[in-house]
């Protein structure tokens, strides 16, 4: 994908890219639709949600001319007979990534989930035409990737990770794309330093870092502090190279000031912009001296059910499976993995009264379109729209059943206490309490 940028040195273009706010990449939310949505909304780049480089380097890359995108198309030929059947669409086969060049073109970062070198290298190769940086994630704790050897695995493996991001540098540099590594905080500030000197060493153009560890729960808040010794002693020691930060930031006026104080080049914004895609809505410039309110009751932000029904069109817009898109209602919709002390600013309140085991209840895109008081959407789109095939599995009682999963009340309390919210004057607080 080669943006305006074209004859531009790798440096010049990381520094370009890898700059402001941005989506970050979250498996199953990431796609099209939300990226597209954020875009529209300000973001100044987005990611994919991680890919796999295995499932990357097996697809079939598709120019689709009807609906204006290049896609990544899973192989059927690597899934059983009975799979087959089961996910196959008419003739619309299981979709890995879609594109929108139109939209996308200038601002798309490409993160790829692996721990071995060659393969790494085969996958950027792979997407490289249709991307303009290509991100590896060393930060993912779940299990798929961590048991792969992917993801935050390569933490404990600094000569593998610096293996990886050598090699994909060696393929991507020749055609011009910078390459990035997100990580999360390793034992200590040194630690962290350490690990980031090794991947610009290893030719990296950027790197982002989640505010927490590995293993940390993430009811608990983000270590902020940790997080800012790291990007000041990082800017230090490498004052050219972008370095963003990842974790927690619920409002512009938070990650504004924390970019401000720590010479952060951008950040990645992925609960925050489920909950309110909006936060990516800019301020119009002004010579005023009067410094504008951008927390949690912000004027830029909109009505969350006005950013649902904004996700609904580009869901239907780019043919998402609407079970993936039921996925992504609900993570809009719950607080789930919401630090515990930020839920009385976040509340989950719609005036049509919708829910979360509403949205479970619709099995149809028709369904959730209806729910959402978009009937002239379903006349409209709905039926000009070719819905993808999704061999993803998706489980209702996953967000239905969260409510019994909650910590105890010790817990919730202890998390309280050593939250940095906690010390906030008592009238903010009281405040910002009175979202509806």
């Amino acid at each position: 994908m080669a943006g305006p940028s074209s004859e531009l040195s790798i440096k010049e273009k990381a520094n370009l890219l890898y700059r402001g706010e941005a989506l970050a990449p979250m498996v199953r939310a990431s796609t099209t639709p939300l990226r597209v949505l954020a875009l529209k909304y300000g973001a100044d780049f987005v990611y994919t949600e991680e890919i796999v480089d295995r499932s990357l380097i097996e697809s079939t890359r598709f120019v689709n001319e009807e609906m204006g995108t290049v896609d990544y198309n899973k192989d059927l030929a690597k899934f059983s007979e009975k799979k087959r059947k089961q996910i196959l669409n008419g003739d619309v086969p299981p979709l890995l990534l879609r594109i929108d060049p139109k939209v996308e073109r200038g601002k798309l970062v490409c993160q790829i989930g692996s721990g071995e070198p060659e393969l790494a290298s085969e996958a950027a190769l792979k997407v490289c035409q249709d991307v303009d940086a290509i991100d590896i994630n060393m930060g993912c704790p779940k299990k798929f990737s961590v048991s792969g050897g992917m993801g935050s695995a390569l933490l404990s493996d600094k000569k593998r990770a610096c293996a990886v991001v050598r090699a994909v540098c060696d393929v991507m540099h020749p055609k011009g794309l910078p390459v990035s590594a997100k990580i999360r905080l390793l034992s200590d500030v040194d630690s962290t330093i350490d690990f980031l000197s090794g991947l610009i060493e290893a030719g990296a153009n950027a790197v982002a870092v989640h505010g927490r560890q590995r293993h940390d729960n993430p009811i608990y808040p983000a270590d902020w502090e940790s997080l800012r010794k790291v990007v000041i002693v990082f800017k230090q020691k490498f004052p050219n190279i972008p370095i963003l930060v990842n974790g927690d930031f619920y409002t512009r006026d938070e990650f504004d000031e924390f970019r401000r104080t720590t010479g952060a080049d951008g950040v990645l914004l992925a609960r925050p912009a489920l909950y309110n895609t909006s936060i990516f809505r800019k301020p119009e410039k002004t010579d005023s001296q009067t410094t504008p309110d951008f927390g949690y009751q912000s004027k830029l932000l909109l009505d969350k059910a006005k950013v649902v029904q904004d996700y609904l069109h580009e869901a239907v817009r780019y043919g998402v499976h609407y079970k993936n898109t039921k996925y992504v209602l609900c993570e809009f919709m719950s607080n789930r993995r919401m630090p515990i002390p930020r839920t009385p600013y976040l509340p989950q309140i719609y005036s049509a009264g919708q829910t979360v085991a509403k949205v479970c209840n619709c099995h149809s895109m028709d369904a959730i379109c209806k729910l959402w008081g978009l009937d002239e959407l379903v006349a409209d789109l709905c039926r000009s729209s070719k819905e993808q095939s999704d061999p993803h599995k998706y489980l209702d009682s996953y967000f239905l059943n969260h409510e019994n999963e909650k910590p105890g009340s010790d817990v919730i309390d202890k998390v309280k206490q050593e939250s940095p919210l906690a010390k906030r004057p008592k009238v903010e607080a009281e405040s910002e309490m009175t979202v509806a």
